[in-house]
């Protein structure tokens, strides 16, 4: 039985156009109302149009950002998220006033990037909030995330510099295709933690536990789970641990990995 699917959001859930699929949301509805819990679990912010995303999918459960860093109920404002060391987060403004790479820094709720660059402006519309920069010492909350945005062919030059007690995890969007995204959490948050986290808190088992993706940040989570899905636009790795490969974004792979959770459910509901 599948009782929860984790949904990525780049490449998963938002096609290369920018927006979901009605054939999606349907299947999403469908599988909500057969009582599967839904959960976005995404490199995304709790903000803007991913907390959209997330009420519509379930606006009453547990919902996963910022690469696991934050781990939302949203209806009840509960949080279960985990905060980046000063010592790290000051290390990071410094490679960023050395380098020039563009910075974003994240709490639960905002985020600050100082630069003014055309991806940083590209960034804040595919989020679905204004452009605005400031500077990082106006966040008064603590920060749970860092992230590069960088061209792709700067991406290996940044995952070299290894810091201890931070996870650096690349991910890309169809929307943006040039661009790198690296996220920057604390060691040991990822997806991977946070699906098991969630799983505990909604009392369901890995083995019910489905998650679809297709980034690089996706990886752990999938091996974690019962029912790892790729889609058919995922970085190869990921076909090679899937237990199905569904179709391209942009041709409801999606709806169809919720039909397969819905028919893995009904499959056993007799029994139970």
């Amino acid at each position: 039985m599948v009782r929860l699917v984790c949904i990525d959001v780049d490449g998963t859930l938002v096609g290369t156009g920018g927006t979901v699929l009605a054939a999606t949301w349907a299947a999403a509805e469908r599988a909500r109302a057969a009582g599967i819990h839904l959960a976005i679990c995404s490199g995304r912010p709790a903000f803007g149009l991913a907390r959209g995303y997330a009420e519509r999918l379930d606006p009453a459960g547990w919902h996963v950002f910022q690469n696991g860093a934050s781990i939302v109920q949203l209806a009840e404002r509960r949080s279960l998220s985990t905060s980046l060391p000063r010592e790290l987060v000051d290390h990071l403004i410094g490679r960023a006033r050395v380098t020039g790479w563009t910075l974003e820094l994240y709490t639960d709720t905002e985020y600050a990037v100082e630069c003014t660059d055309a991806r940083a402006r590209a960034h804040a519309d595919l989020l679905g909030v204004p452009f605005r920069p400031r500077a990082f010492d106006t966040l008064d909350d603590p920060i749970v995330r860092a992230q590069w945005l960088m061209p792709v062919e700067l991406e290996s030059t940044a995952l070299a510099e290894e810091i201890p007690g931070l996870e650096m995890t690349p991910s890309t969007s169809p929307v943006m295709p040039d661009t790198s995204f690296i996220n920057m959490t604390a060691a040991g948050v990822n997806k991977a933690r946070a699906v098991r986290v969630i799983a505990a808190e909604l009392a369901v088992t890995l083995a019910e536990t489905m998650f679809v993706g297709d980034g690089r940040n996706d990886l752990e989570a999938m091996r974690e789970v019962g029912w790892a899905i790729a889609m058919g636009n995922a970085e190869p790795e990921l076909h090679d641990i899937a237990r199905h490969v569904v179709s391209h974004v942009d041709d409801a792979g999606l709806a169809e990995a919720l039909g397969l959770a819905m028919d893995a459910r009904a499959a056993v509901a007799p029994e139970r």
